[in-house]
């Protein structure tokens, strides 16, 4: 792929040659951050694990040098933070199986600059030259601005696209926000049976991340186990993991959609459903 970011890296695990790897993507997960694809994309990673016949990508937009440095990487500078979680995202691609992996490199003052219009650029070169099927993403509800920028940024590279060459699905899934809030017929529910020891070995990569005692790995696993535990009706068996995402199909089906009206409606559900649940128990 020509003309993306200056400071992108590309990978390809097992060496393909660059248009094999890019004919056999058939799911995308498009992250902020080094350790972010582990987290939102399992559905994917799991489905195309060891997999001949279909492929996992996956897009980093920043460079990681913006993070907590703790434990033995407390006096890393951020060029230096920079290569590390390059590093550590490429061993956690390698592990996963990863068709190919893109780290676009950009530094997060830019992916949070609206106006500019590069790193939608980058994500539409990408998607016209993967075509991918499903892509994953972000959740808008998320807490986190870099993450709902990259989201936004690649909804509005995928409105760029034809109808016809767009992804027949895309999802928000959780990383900085848990989506159990969501009316059960918006819930999107992942069955990630698996994901324990694959995606949490891939997070373990992540060894920067974890240095100072923030165990990612185990508390995604955590979440995972209590979305299955908790949905209602509950999912039978204790072994059950669940990833919740929200369906931001119709936002690439229809451009005229409004991102902030359309994540807003689903919170004015959750709302209308909390004041009449009460409202039933109500003595006056």
């Amino acid at each position: 792929m020509k003309s993306l970011n200056a400071s992108a890296d590309f990978y390809i695990p097992d060496e393909k040659p660059e248009d094999e790897a890019l004919k056999r993507v058939i799911h995308l997960g498009v992250g902020a951050h080094p350790d972010d694809l582990e987290l939102l994309a399992g559905q994917a990673i799991l489905e195309c694990h060891q997999k001949a016949d279909r492929s996992f990508a996956g897009v980093v937009c920043a460079d990681g040098a913006v993070v907590p440095r703790s434990g033995p990487f407390a006096k890393n500078s951020p060029d230096e933070m920079k290569e590390i979680r390059r590093r550590e995202q490429r061993a956690a691609a390698a592990l996963g199986g990863y068709g190919l992996l893109v780290q676009l490199g950009y530094p997060s003052r830019e992916i949070l600059d609206h106006k500019n219009p590069a790193l939608e650029q980058d994500l539409l070169i990408i998607l016209e030259a993967m075509r991918p099927r499903v892509v994953y993403s972000h959740n808008l509800a998320d807490k986190h601005d870099t993450h709902v920028a990259v989201t936004a940024a690649l909804i509005r590279a995928i409105r760029w696209m034809k109808p016809e060459e767009r992804p027949q699905k895309m999802y928000g899934c959780e990383v900085w926000r848990g989506l159990d809030w969501l009316d059960d017929k918006e819930k999107v529910v992942f069955d990630l049976n698996g994901a324990d020891p694959l995606l949490a070995s891939q997070l373990r990569e992540h060894k920067s991340q974890l240095g100072g005692g923030r165990r990612y790995d185990a508390a995604f696993i955590g979440r995972l186990r209590a979305n299955a535990a908790f949905q209602y009706p509950p999912a039978p068996g204790p072994e059950k993991l669940a990833l919740f995402a929200m369906d931001l199909t119709p936002l690439v089906v229809d451009g005229n959609l409004d991102m902030a009206d359309f994540v807003a409606g689903r919170i004015e559900r959750f709302q209308a459903d909390v004041r009449s649940r009460i409202r039933k128990f109500q003595p006056f």
